[in-house]
């Protein structure tokens, strides 16, 4: 059953792609958009990756979605003109897909217990994170822990990232996008659709709560800090487009985003600098606490947190920086 509701989901995935290259209206490819990613999310679900699933279903299709439809209220409803160029797309496309369906062929089948990852260092992850650890959830063991070097680069990138957006899309200085600027027009937004926003203002709180959960339950199940500042990005963005951005931005303001970007940053490099000082090496929690055990799980709580902050912060400024593009001093 497993098997054919996964090739269902395929079936699915192929189709919605074809429609998307083949749209010339620029709003049904952005909606397409959105079902894909909801499509590749109930994939990873079904490959028991629910932290890709919840990542992908926020940003793919709630946060993606939104920016996507905020560049079309700059350009048009309908493709321009396409070049004639079939032919030459065809091959392109054609040549790496090739490649891909011939390298499947020499990788192990799904689940299969004598895979080389299996044989590797996954056995030690499973045996050695409960007397390490001990929390039940090895992925953030490794993440958070074993891996701590790794993940601390993918928050610089994400922090990277988010600066060099800005710079992209910042049509102003960083004071005319805080409120003065979205208090200008505050009838942006759905409030004058009654549906919308009964039926939004319900969600938010639930969809933040339910960030919060997979902030600080991601030792006992899937979740963590990049997931969460999705999540709750995602919650804070639908709340700025049903009451207006003048509001959100009277809830979080631009410098308090800015400060969480570079705050949650700071806080995971603290964490490995605390632990230096206290006499262990770079991002060894063990040193934080007298109890060892205690200390990892104290050291991933925290970084957690700075993880957390930095997605937030970076996904909510793009937003604000993004809607600004469409304003006039």
């Amino acid at each position: 059953m497993t098997v054919i509701f996964g090739v269902f989901l395929l079936t699915l995935l192929v189709i919605t792609a074809v429609a998307i290259v083949r749209s010339d209206n620029l709003f049904s490819a952005v909606i397409l958009l959105g079902i894909f990613s909801l499509l590749m999310a109930a994939n990873f679900f079904l490959l028991d990756a629910a932290d890709v699933a919840l990542t992908e279903a926020a940003i793919g299709a709630g946060v993606s979605t939104v920016l996507f439809l905020g560049a079309l209220a700059l350009t048009g409803d309908l493709e321009s003109s396409k070049a004639k160029r079939g032919l030459l797309a065809i091959i392109v496309v054609s040549i790496p897909t090739l490649l891909i369906v011939f390298a499947t062929f020499d990788k192990p089948r799904f689940a299969d217990p004598d895979a080389p990852v299996h044989q590797h260092v996954g056995p030690w992850y499973i045996e050695n994170t409960p007397e390490l650890i001990d929390i039940p959830n090895a992925v953030t063991a490794v993440l958070g822990s074993f891996r701590g070097y790794d993940t601390l680069g993918e928050v610089f990138v994400v922090f990277t990232a988010g600066i060099g957006v800005l710079f992209l899309l910042s049509a102003r200085p960083i004071a005319r996008l805080d409120l003065q600027v979205a208090s200008k027009d505050p009838a942006k937004g759905l409030r004058h659709y009654l549906v919308p926003r009964v039926v939004g203002r319900f969600l938010i709180p639930f969809i933040f709560l339910f960030g919060l959960y997979v902030q600080f339950h991601g030792e006992y199940g899937p979740g963590g800090g990049f997931q969460a500042g999705a999540i709750i990005a995602s919650a804070v963005i639908l709340y700025s487009l049903l009451e207006g951005e003048h509001r959100a931005l009277r809830a979080i303001p631009m410098s308090a985003l800015h400060w969480m970007v570079a705050g949650g940053a700071l806080l995971y490099t603290g964490v490995g600098v605390a632990s230096m000082l206290l006499g262990g090496n770079f991002l060894d929690y063990s040193v934080l606490l007298s109890d060892p055990v205690a200390g990892q799980q104290m050291g991933i709580i925290l970084i957690e947190a700075g993880v957390g902050l930095t997605v937030t912060g970076v996904l909510l400024s793009i937003f604000h920086a993004f809607a600004a593009r469409g304003k006039t001093s």
